[in-house]
């Protein structure tokens, strides 16, 4: 990374070859005619402001000498964090992850600037930088000296969240490897990393997982209730995102979900009722947001099971509940098709009032900027699985092979191999009433998953 020219070079360079004198150059990039020629004389350093006034006064793009800046000023020569903290900030404000990844790696031997690092990444974090954060909070966590330091497992924690996306397998790995840190977080900051763990393994459907982490949700609530009865009276400063009953009522949410995932609906009803239902003194209009959030949910949830349990009259006070829900709208036709399926019902009234809703998933499921980058995957593909399975069931053999290859497009987008495997079965058996357009796209996709497990196939067994 070290530079062949220095900044101080390009700049002189620069006034001799437009022909200007140094006070017009000045004047142009709003920089001292002094301090600019202290520094081309190599006795003063640059600031990031002024390094951005001069690129700025040389008509080049923002951050064209910060290669070269960070070499100079951070590599060659001892760093100051006065002077590395804006450099990094720039960088991450223009998206410039490279020079970030060779400065850090640079300054990582000298570990003072640990602290400063990480609440540097905490900034960007909130500010919406998240690739820069990560880099940061990676960079701590490698050099974190003290390894059961709360420091330390909060990086972790924040690279679990950062790593989640839509490859499943991805989303494992992270869940895997930040699981032992729970337990060195605080105790409240431990209830939104169970959450958040328990919803990235809801999310792989690992529903044994999840019902594990809803108890443990369970308890760890009941202990601090305990703890803060005995505290009562003394300020206490919350450090979990949400008011202490949210995380009971998530574990019994959790759990009436796994239980509906196991076709035990009568157990998932029951458990339904008890996050309906709060007894709370004095809430606050925070809690009282809350409050009302669950018992919706309970709503919503109590008709969904019913339905599960074939009870068809509960379909039309559904559709209406998910219609006016839309965050519920993707997940309430994903039940409605399960029951279709399973009961073999007649939903086709549901089909043609979600219509143009249907239509904008068809329609955006290539786009990474859309609506579907936004809602859960998993949700996506299974939608369009139960989709062509009802309407090839029905010998409607046009929508069901284009839901089918929908279904099998984005199972592989997100590697979600069961469903790949299930696209193909279904497929299979109907292939007889495939058109060779039909066919020839099947194939297509076909041939990119295996291209996939082709590359899986040369990878190291250890590489996990």
């Amino acid at each position: 990374m070290e530079p062949t020219t220095t900044i101080r070079s390009f700049i002189e360079d620069y006034i001799r070859k437009q022909g200007y004198t140094l006070q017009y150059f000045a004047d142009i990039s709003g920089v001292n005619a002094g301090t600019l020629s202290a520094i081309i004389k190599g006795t003063r350093p640059i600031a990031m402001a002024q390094l951005d006034l001069i690129t700025q006064g040389m008509k080049l793009e923002e951050g064209h000498f910060y290669e070269i800046y960070g070499a100079e000023c951070f590599v060659e020569s001892a760093p100051h964090w006065r002077r590395l903290e804006p450099f990094l900030q720039r960088c991450a404000e223009l998206d410039k992850l490279e020079c970030i990844q060779r400065i850090i790696q640079q300054v990582t031997d000298d570990r003072s600037y640990i602290s400063e690092l990480f609440e540097m990444a905490e900034g960007m974090l909130e500010r919406g930088q998240k690739k820069a954060a990560r880099m940061l909070y990676e960079c701590v966590a490698e050099c974190e000296k003290y390894q059961h330091s709360e420091r330390l497992a909060l990086c972790q924690y924040r690279i679990f969240t950062l790593s989640l996306g839509q490859d499943q397998h991805e989303n494992l790995r992270a869940a895997v490897h930040f699981e032992p840190y729970i337990n060195r977080l605080d105790e409240e900051r431990q209830l939104d990393a169970i959450r958040e763990l328990a919803n990235t393994y809801s999310g792989l459907c690992h529903w044994d997982k999840v019902f594990q982490l809803a108890s443990e949700l369970e308890q760890r609530v009941e202990f601090l209730e305990q703890y803060k009865k005995k505290k009562k009276g003394l300020e206490q400063q919350r450090t979990s995102k949400h008011p202490l009953f949210t995380y009971k009522s998530y574990a019994y949410l959790l759990m009436s979900n796994v239980w509906g995932e196991r076709k035990d609906y009568e157990k998932a009803l029951s458990q339904t009722a008890l996050y309906a239902n709060f007894e709370i003194e004095e809430p606050t209009s925070e809690d009282l947001i809350f409050i009302k959030r669950f018992q919706n949910w309970a709503e919503i949830n109590t008709y969904l099971y019913k339905l599960m349990l074939g009870d068809y009259e509960a379909l039309n006070t559904y559709l209406d509940i998910i219609e006016e829900n839309e965050n519920e709208t993707l997940l309430g036709l994903v039940k409605i098709m399960e029951a279709a399926n399973s009961y073999n019902l007649n939903v086709d009234h549901a089909l043609r009032r979600f219509d143009l809703y249907i239509h904008m998933l068809f329609e955006d499921r290539n786009h990474e900027s859309s609506y579907i980058a936004q809602i859960k995957d998993d949700r996506y593909t299974k939608f369009w699985a139960e989709l062509a399975f009802y309407q090839l069931s029905k010998e409607r053999y046009e929508e069901g092979f284009r839901s089918l290859l929908t279904c099998l497009a984005s199972a592989h987008k997100i590697k979600d191999d069961s469903t790949i495997i299930y696209c193909v079965g279904l497929f299979e058996e109907c292939r007889m009433q495939a058109t060779e357009s039909v066919k020839l796209n099947y194939n297509s996709l076909i041939k990119e998953v295996y291209g996939r497990y082709d590359k899986k196939s040369n990878v190291s067994i250890n590489a996990f």
